[in-house]
């Protein structure tokens, strides 16, 4: 491989990752794909993490880069979002169209250049927030359709939220350590039923807190009298 391929291969790492992370998505169309739905998620949220991390570590970032990834993304969450709703189906496939709606909504503010990116909570807050129902309704032995409908509606809200989200749990791990650290605890709960509720409960308080913070914040300016 000469210099000039090399580079290449080097300035794409990141996109590579990014693309490793949709393909293992076949697997869910299979005769008993949904089987497969929680390592899928937990595989998808490590590689969005891993092209995020090689794009500042290698200092590969582009903006190519960046709308693959929210492509990707987008791809893998309304997928994931309408499976999951069709298998349930009734008031959960309803509140799971409106949900994959305001993924497609996201993605496309994101792409416009203009907009501001850090707005409204993570479509990957929605599927770790979907893992932790799917994990704790199986564990407990009850049905998860009420949940469900209820997480979609909300992520509906938050995900289009005209303010930050500052206190989400992943947004604050700045450093790989941090990001890795996170991934493990995902993975912790879903191979150790026994903390699951703990950990379950500290994602979902920091994005509860984000919420209620980042809206007063936003009606106070809202409020304010211009100058």
């Amino acid at each position: 491989m000469d210099e000039v391929q090399r580079n290449v291969v080097y300035r794409n790492l990141a996109n590579v990752a990014s693309i490793l992370g949709v393909l293992p998505m076949a697997l869910l169309f299979m005769p008993d794909g949904y089987r497969f739905l929680i390592p899928f998620i937990l595989y998808n949220n490590v590689m969005d993490d891993l092209d995020g991390v090689l794009a500042g570590k290698l200092k590969i970032r582009s903006l190519f880069g960046a709308n693959l990834d929210n492509v990707c993304d987008t791809v893998v969450h309304v997928t994931v979002i309408l499976l999951v709703s069709a298998q349930f189906g009734g008031f959960v496939l309803a509140a799971g169209v409106i949900a994959a709606t305001a993924v497609i909504v996201r993605l496309t503010s994101r792409l416009d250049p203009e907009a501001s990116k850090s707005n409204g909570s993570p479509t990957n807050e929605l599927m770790r927030q979907l893992l932790f129902v799917l994990l704790l309704t199986n564990q407990f032995g009850v049905g998860p359709e009420i949940y469900l409908t209820i997480l979609f509606l909300v992520h509906s809200v938050t995900m289009i939220a005209p303010f930050m989200m500052s206190f989400l749990i992943r947004g604050m791990a700045r450093s790989a350590t941090a990001v890795a650290l996170v991934n493990v605890a995902l993975i912790g709960a879903w191979l150790f039923p026994s903390f699951t509720p703990y950990i379950a409960a500290i994602f979902i308080a920091s994005y509860f807190y984000s919420f209620a913070t980042g809206s007063l914040a936003w009606l106070r300016r809202g409020n304010q009298p211009p100058a």
